[in-house]
């Protein structure tokens, strides 16, 4: 990308909200658009599939579950070695 092409899809914040149908069309047409406040850039306009792209796939909570380490080897069995204690679950102890 040449500094032309940097400088044509920078958008001051005014003139985004202003012309907003134009900087989504040229994010689609041309590739992201960059939107600056105060002279720094703080938000991005990507075309969808670009969007897409960069996110990528997110796992659903059974997927994610799933996809967690291998524990069928952890042994879990209580150790019974050790002597236990009672403790008082009534109020103010």
């Amino acid at each position: 990308m040449t500094v032309e092409q940097v400088e044509e899809s920078k958008w001051q914040l005014q003139e985004a909200k202003q012309r907003f149908s134009e900087v989504v069309r040229r994010a689609h047409d041309e590739g992201p658009q960059i939107v600056t406040r105060h002279g720094h850039d703080v938000a991005v306009i990507l075309d969808m599939e670009e969007y897409r792209q960069l996110k990528g796939r997110q796992p659903d909570f059974k997927e994610f579950l799933l996809s967690g380490p291998d524990l069928s080897e952890l042994d879990l069995t209580r150790d019974k070695s050790t002597e236990t204690r009672d403790i008082g679950f009534e109020a103010g102890e």
